[in-house]
């Protein structure tokens, strides 16, 4: 639709939308609600994201939960992901672990990659389904190869602990840098700090430096304290007494402990 390409590319916004972008608005609307009454599972999807964000009509998440429900028991995907979301958070349905973990898995079957990850942390954790690591390895793999980048980092600490697959400091460190590459500040700090120690990689206190800073920059407070460190023993930076408490001070006012 013109409107989203409009939205997409900031030529303005859902709240700001020019008089004729906001007529077609309004035309799709009307056309979604009549194909949604007629049993559309896309419409009826369409408007549950618009009733959910409050966008061109009410905000309700109750009545978000009605269309998206309705999308999902006709087996579309993407609804069959968000109304897992709202049973997990209790939003516009009651509270329930269980049947989130079941609208995850009837998605996660059909390929959503997000549904997939969130399975697999509840089958980590035993949220609202049997705690099993193998299905949890399972389930987070299957997402990672995708590229979805927080299952990619959850992966890596999979292989890295030994949970529900061989421990492999070199596979951690592999999803890890697929995580990082993507900007994850997590996985960039845990590759930098497999590269401190030397797991999975020839140790390399430069490489652990550059992933520490990357992360640290995005505010990411183990990694400040980790670079802080670096800086106070010397290790992969010229020693400095200033960097390091300039980054253990960061770390602390985020509320690290350590630092």
């Amino acid at each position: 639709m013109v409107v989203d390409q409009l939205v997409e590319r900031g030529y303005a916004s859902w709240n700001h939308l020019p008089g004729w972008a906001q007529h077609e608005l309004k035309k799709a609307i009307s056309g979604w609600q009549a194909a949604a009454e007629g049993g559309s599972a896309s419409a009826q999807y369409n408007l549950a994201i618009l009733s959910w964000e409050g966008r061109y009509m009410a905000k309700s998440n109750m009545g978000a939960a009605r269309w998206c429900k309705k999308a999902a028991e006709q087996g579309l995907a993407e609804a069959q992901s968000f109304l897992g979301d709202m049973y997990l958070a209790g939003r516009g349905v009651v509270q329930s672990d269980v049947a989130a973990a079941q609208w995850y898995k009837e998605a996660a079957n059909l390929g959503i990659a997000e549904a997939q990850y969130n399975l697999g942390l509840m089958c980590e954790t035993g949220q609202g389904v049997m705690q099993s690591d193998d299905e949890a390895a399972k389930w987070i793999t299957k997402a990672a190869e995708q590229g979805f980048v927080e299952a990619q980092r959850q992966l890596g600490v999979l292989f890295e602990s030994g949970r529900g697959m061989a421990q492999s400091n070199a596979q951690a460190g592999w999803w890890y840098e697929k995580a990082a590459n993507q900007g994850n500040s997590e996985a960039q700090c845990r590759l930098g700090t497999l590269f401190g120690i030397g797991h999975g990689f020839v140790q390399n206190d430069l490489n652990a430096v550059s992933w520490y800073k990357k992360a640290a920059e995005e505010g990411y407070a183990q990694a400040q304290t980790n670079l802080g460190h670096m800086f106070r023993v010397g290790r992969g930076v010229a020693q400095s007494d200033f960097e390091a408490a300039r980054w253990y001070k960061m770390a602390a006012e985020q509320g690290n402990t350590v630092a």
